[in-house]
């Protein structure tokens, strides 16, 4: 097996920063706050968001541009620069680090799971989808197989009935900061291969977000809470954005108000809407949704 870049065993000199989206820009921020010098940012291309023709930079870009350091869109510029005393850090980034380049730069990577569970594109969602009601944050050392490194630190982290993808992604991230603080400021002290069942994290698709009312109250909370889960109403897709529990008694499927809250039948008893969204309309309470959607006594939801 091809060896990897050695880690670093004190103050990275030096750093390379590669990663994406919103989750991935605190701790850069943070890193050119504590005094290191970051080289390059390595980040995804610009792309088309909304419905105009122009492309905006995506969030670690922008932070990169205000930070005033150099940015680049090719992984492969990384091998143009001195090894020496440099360290690369990985956070959310999305593809594939070839060998070449972890065997010219060590790298660290913040993973958002308790490895070897949930290695993967989703790690957070999984978690909650899944029913865990613990999860960690790692920063493992960057291996050619995808989240397979060794962990060089860790911190546990409870997952609570009422996380969304985004509250739990968010104290995650808290978690890391220092711990990713103190590796690069004091060297890797700690490395130890991963250990227990290897769940893979897959991405969250459409059939995953797709509300079967004859299901249990919890899964379809669960679903609520990683975002986007949806039903259908009158034929058009209908977006559920935030729900909770219910004790009252209702039909599968069925939808009801009562005492001013707007529930619906699961396998087990219900779950109370809180914000929906029919197609094409904006986000509204669901009360307000029902008192102008004119429900009768057999309004219900379907799978199409």
């Amino acid at each position: 097996m091809t060896k990897l870049a050695p880690l670093p065993r004190e103050r990275a000199k030096r750093i390379v920063y590669i990663g994406t989206p919103e989750i991935a820009v605190a701790p850069l921020q943070n890193l050119v706050a504590e005094g290191f010098v970051i080289e390059l940012v390595v980040t995804g291309i610009d792309k088309r968001r909304g419905r105009g023709l122009n492309t905006t930079p995506n969030p670690v870009k922008a932070a990169a541009v205000a930070l005033g350091i150099p940015v680049s869109h090719d992984i492969n510029d990384v091998l143009q620069l001195n090894p020496d005393g440099l360290l690369g850090v990985v956070v959310a980034y999305g593809n594939i680090i070839s060998q070449s380049i972890l065997q010219h730069v060590p790298m660290i990577n913040i993973h958002y799971s308790a490895l070897p569970r949930w290695r993967g594109a989703a790690p957070v969602e999984r978690a909650i989808l899944s029913g865990d009601v613990t999860t960690a944050v790692c920063i493992i050392q960057v291996a050619q197989q995808l989240d397979a490194g060794d962990v060089l630190a860790s911190a546990p982290c409870a997952i609570e009935e009422t996380d969304s993808v985004s509250t739990l992604r968010n104290r995650l991230g808290q978690l890391a900061l220092p711990l990713l603080m103190d590796i690069c400021k004091h060297g890797v002290r700690e490395q130890k291969a991963q250990t227990g069942e290897v769940v893979v994290a897959r991405k969250i698709t459409a059939q995953d977000l797709a509300i079967n009312w004859s299901e249990n109250s919890g899964h379809i909370l669960r679903q609520i809470r990683v975002g986007n889960a949806f039903t259908f109403f009158a034929g058009k897709r209908f977006k559920v954005h935030e729900a909770a529990t219910s004790t009252i008694n209702v039909a599968v499927g069925a939808i009801s108000i009562h005492d001013g809250v707007v529930v619906v039948g699961t396998r087990d008893g219900s779950v109370q809407l809180i914000t929906v969204q029919p197609e094409g309309k904006p986000r509204v309470l669901a009360i307000d949704w029902a008192r102008g959607a004119r429900l009768s006594d057999t309004s219900a939801f379907s799978d199409r």
